[in-house]
């Protein structure tokens, strides 16, 4: 064979072969965007080093990202936290469509840095940038990514919402004064949102939507089915956060795994518990710093939520079953403290029809829901709360008792109503106490202190006052007559009653003034 022909029978080779690789690669990358292991489709509007390092690197860029990870521990474990970020957003652009990396990076700055720094806006100005890192970049390259949702909803629900990091009052403060120029100064405003009537209200929307990622339309079909949701605190983020991972892992049901629902469902309903727990803003005149108490108008959605959740999850029933009970059980006693006792017995006959073969006192192996009462149980768990050291327990403890005050003011027991003010201050008192900082700490401030009592009293006020009929809690007229003149308090008008004063409210002559916690 001539030379000239091997060349030629060669070239053709070379191109059928050419051309069949090309055939085996387009079926590889179909399985491969299947199977979720890489991103084909080119990127969006993605800055140019990004685009740059995609198209010249190839697979280089996972050598690359790996020194420079390597690199940016180094740093951080040298407290060179500025360049170690720096590098940390090298790594994403070398790896934007590797869920982990956006994971160990926003966790690491809102956890792992943040702590570094004993001052709260340094602490709070490293976990939003773990926020921004997961919600701005790492959902711009991975939208319909469970991980980095999961992830976005747990720092609202446990960095910021949770009690466990000293700057977390700090945290609340800041995203609730963010928050509230959009959603109003009662955290559920949607009006201005879906119909902005004015410039201004359609700016507030683009910013919203811009800067926060919030989609107004999706945030009210959040709130129409877990709420009413207060959007200044944290919870309700998370909620929404963990709501838009379960749209997305519906519109792409084959890359999605069980276990990744269960995780976002989880979110969710123990978002709603916190919220409940600690989801309803106290005005606090005396600090700066936001104090909140339990929300008892979110007990029927956060039931309903753990029902779903049961419902949609066979395998985890029983785990979700216990969180539901526990729910169950601070709902019958947040309403019983809270005066509304008709609620409550509501809520405990349905605990006992729910799980009438568990246990509903601690410590007590025969406090089945048919050998207790709704009184017994009240009792026994006001006497272990006297020893709480949970914040939102004590908090709703205090404005339970507080309340009762104001009702017995209303029937002119003022004996009753002098001694449920006293109780409330011992509580308060008790729970300093108990909550004193080591002398490790260097402090003599109660690391979670309650807000003031005469917050809580002002709170408690507010509302059993409010003349609104639709106002949850608030007296009947001839009620609220009576406190306002044994209190002093001059008559009810047609006005909105929004009793902000910094000073407690006045009480009879033969009572003591509600005093501040020390």
């Amino acid at each position: 064979m001539k030379a000239r022909t091997k060349k030629l029978l060669l070239l053709m080779l070379a191109a059928v072969l050419l051309l069949a690789s090309g055939q085996v690669q387009n079926s590889l990358n179909t399985d491969r965007d299947r199977l979720g292991l890489t991103r084909v489709a080119p990127l969006d509007d993605a800055p140019p080093l990004l685009a740059f390092t995609t198209v010249a690197l190839g697979g280089f860029r996972g050598l690359i990202s790996n020194f420079l990870w390597i690199r940016a521990n180094d740093l951080q474990q040298d407290d060179q936290f500025f360049e170690a970020a720096q590098l940390a957003t090298w790594i994403t652009e070398l790896e934007p469509h590797f869920p982990q990396v956006w994971s160990f990076q926003g966790w690491n700055m809102a956890y792992n840095i943040s702590v570094k720094f004993t001052d709260a806006k340094d602490r709070w100005r490293w976990v939003e940038h773990g926020i921004t890192l997961f919600r701005d970049e790492g959902l711009r390259y991975n939208p319909n990514d469970i991980l980095i949702h999961q992830q976005l909803s747990w720092l609202f629900e446990h960095k910021m919402g949770a009690n466990l990091d000293d700057a977390n009052g700090y945290y609340k403060t800041e995203w609730a004064k963010e928050m509230q120029p959009f959603f109003g100064p009662q955290g559920t405003n949607f009006a201005d949102l879906l119909h902005p009537a004015t410039p201004e209200a359609a700016q507030r929307l683009q910013v919203l939507t811009n800067r926060y990622k919030i989609d107004p339309v999706f945030a009210k079909q959040v709130d129409d089915r877990y709420g009413p949701l207060d959007w200044r605190v944290p919870e309700t983020h998370a909620i929404y956060w963990a709501a838009q991972g379960l749209a997305a892992a519906r519109r792409n049901p084959d890359k999605v795994k069980t276990e990744d629902l269960t995780m976002l469902r989880r979110s969710i309903f123990q978002s709603m518990l916190a919220a409940f727990h600690h989801g309803r803003v106290i005005a606090n005149p005396f600090s700066e710093v936001i104090s909140l108490g339990p929300d008892l108008e979110l007990i029927p959605t956060v039931n309903a939520a753990y029902e779903q959740m049961m419902a949609e999850d066979e395998p985890m029933r029983d785990n979700f079953g216990g969180a539901h009970r526990n729910f169950l059980r601070d709902a019958v006693y947040f309403l019983y403290a809270d005066n509304r006792v008709a609620d409550a017995a509501k809520w405990f006959k349905y605990l006992s029809d729910k799980y009438p073969n568990k246990t509903i006192i601690d410590g007590d192996t025969n406090s089945y829901p048919r050998n207790v009462t709704l009184d017994q149980f009240a009792l026994a768990t006001i006497n272990v709360d006297i020893k709480e050291t949970s914040q939102e327990r004590v908090t709703a403890d205090v404005q339970g008792l507080l309340r009762r005050a104001y009702f017995a003011l209303a029937l002119d027991q003022n004996d009753r109503y002098v001694s449920y003010l006293r109780m409330a201050q011992l509580i308060c008192e008790n729970y300093a106490r108990n909550t004193l900082p080591t002398k490790a700490d260097k402090t003599t401030t109660p690391r979670i202190p309650l807000p003031p009592l005469k917050a809580l009293n002002q709170a408690v006020l507010d509302q059993l006052l409010d003349p609104r009929p639709e106002a949850p809690g608030a007296l009947p007229y001839a009620a609220r007559a009576i406190i306002r003149t044994q209190l002093g308090l001059s008559p009810e008008t047609n006005a909105p009653a929004v009793l902000s004063t910094n000073l407690p409210a006045p009480v009879p002559t033969n009572a003591p003034a509600v005093p501040p916690a020390h």
